[in-house]
């Protein structure tokens, strides 16, 4: 594990978007990044392991990682992969259709839940042709609309992986999933506002109780679990990769004293927010 202070901050992409190729791209050094972009990681063969948070998955042939803006990332020494590396923010996807921000809310404000995806050879074989599309649209000289062409590309991507994700099985272009999405676009912009689901479920026009009974359907947690989710997954990247001060951490993620914040994160996180950095600081060493 890396110390707290070897997290770096991506470096900005024009037009908010890139797309590459790693052809057998190999990381001999371990280095980690806070991601500023949403990224997509289609893997065609690969090798060792991958980080993202504090959770740690082998890399195959097949696999398609989903990792969202905020998130921290990094290859172990020794990982490799050959694939399509696929990063894009907000302002990019803004030029998408509206018709496609659903795919994207379910797959990214929930990212935990969808950081890995195991593809099998025909969902692999639809999928690389579309990003082939796509990067080639992105290598091709500068052209009037050739942002709306990439957008159009990137919308079809979403729709098709998130056709891939078991979840949407059932119903998902029903009521309750639109809502259920619409709930997790508000956790991530809200998180630090306020951490009631009454607060939420007010946004939405629904009763507290009506919203927790929904996410219980669609996730099987509860509303207010998904909301301590964000909180706790927040505080562990602030506390694994920033030396900020626990009390200061505390009063960003809008707890009323470090004292409220130390058991709220003891309480989810089986370790007190100083342990739990110490934890990860010696592992680094």
């Amino acid at each position: 594990m890396l110390p707290i202070s070897s997290a770096l901050m991506e470096k900005e992409l024009k037009d908010s978007f890139s797309i590459k190729y790693c052809d057998n791209q190999c990381y001999d050094q371990s280095t980690a990044y806070r991601l500023t972009y949403n990224r997509v990681l289609l893997v065609k063969a690969g090798n060792g392991e991958i980080r993202i948070d504090d959770c740690v998955f082998p890399i195959n042939s097949n696999d398609l990682f989903l990792i969202a803006k905020g998130q921290v990332l990094h290859f172990q020494p020794g990982a490799g992969f050959q694939g399509y590396d696929l990063s894009f923010g907000d302002c990019f996807w803004q030029k998408t259709p509206s018709s496609a921000s659903n795919c994207k809310a379910l797959l990214f404000n929930n990212a935990a839940a969808n950081q890995h995806l195991p593809l099998g050879d025909e969902d692999y074989e639809e999928l690389s042709y579309l990003f082939q599309l796509l990067h080639r649209e992105f290598s091709k000289e500068e052209y009037i609309n050739k942002l709306d062409a990439m957008a159009a590309y990137l919308k079809i991507i979403m729709i098709k992986i998130a056709n891939v994700h078991a979840a949407l099985a059932k119903g998902f272009d029903s009521y309750e999933n639109k809502l259920y999405r619409e709930f997790l676009e508000l956790i991530s912009q809200h998180y630090q506002s306020t951490h009631e689901v009454a607060d939420y479920a007010n946004q939405l026009g629904i009763s507290a109780r009506k919203l927790t009974d929904l996410t219980k359907r669609c996730s099987g947690k509860g509303a207010k679990d998904l909301i301590n989710g964000q909180l706790i997954a927040e505080a562990k990247r602030s506390l694994q990769f920033s030396s900020i001060p626990v009390k200061e951490i505390a009063f960003q993620l809008n707890f009323s004293t470090p004292d409220q914040f130390s058991h709220f994160f003891k309480k989810n996180a089986q370790l007190s927010p100083q342990d739990y950095r110490t934890l990860f600081v010696n592992m680094g060493m």
